[in-house]
């Protein structure tokens, strides 16, 4: 057994607190610590810092920012409103919806598969999408 000093490794202690790990875990820690401190000599060797005016799109990414959590709930509503218009369609009607719409499915493919005529799916298809708009608009 190895006593290491948590503050050593872990930058949220700010006073020191020793426990005993085992021998693997200690060298663990001890490498992980070596690899970021050869990380960032690496970067600053090679001058790796980027600026983000220099056009190679590094400034699109760097501004890129994950939705809160309010527009998370907002969306997750929003698909629960699609599925329920969905859902609210003849059995038919809703699954050629479905393959056509949110699986990408060609009409002729959703007809082969089906064995009816391509215009049939095509109508069957545009007066869904009517139904569940008139649905939505009803609800909400």
């Amino acid at each position: 057994m190895t006593t290491i000093n948590l503050k050593e490794f872990y930058p949220w202690y700010d006073h020191d607190e020793y426990i005993e790990v085992p021998d693997g875990v200690a060298e663990e820690l001890r490498a992980d610590k070596r690899y970021e401190h050869a990380y960032i000599r690496r970067v600053m060797r090679n001058k790796a810092q980027y600026s983000l005016d220099c056009d190679d799109g590094i400034e699109y990414s760097a501004c890129i920012f994950e939705k809160s959590p309010e527009e998370l709930v907002i969306m997750k509503e929003q698909y629960q409103k699609l599925c329920r218009a969905l859902n609210s369609l003849p059995e038919k009607q809703g699954r050629r919806v479905d393959a056509n719409i949110i699986m990408g499915k060609t009409l002729r493919e959703i007809a082969k598969e089906e064995n009816v005529a391509k215009s049939s799916v095509g109508s069957s298809v545009k007066i869904g999408l009517a139904s569940m708009k008139k649905y939505l608009q009803e609800n909400w």
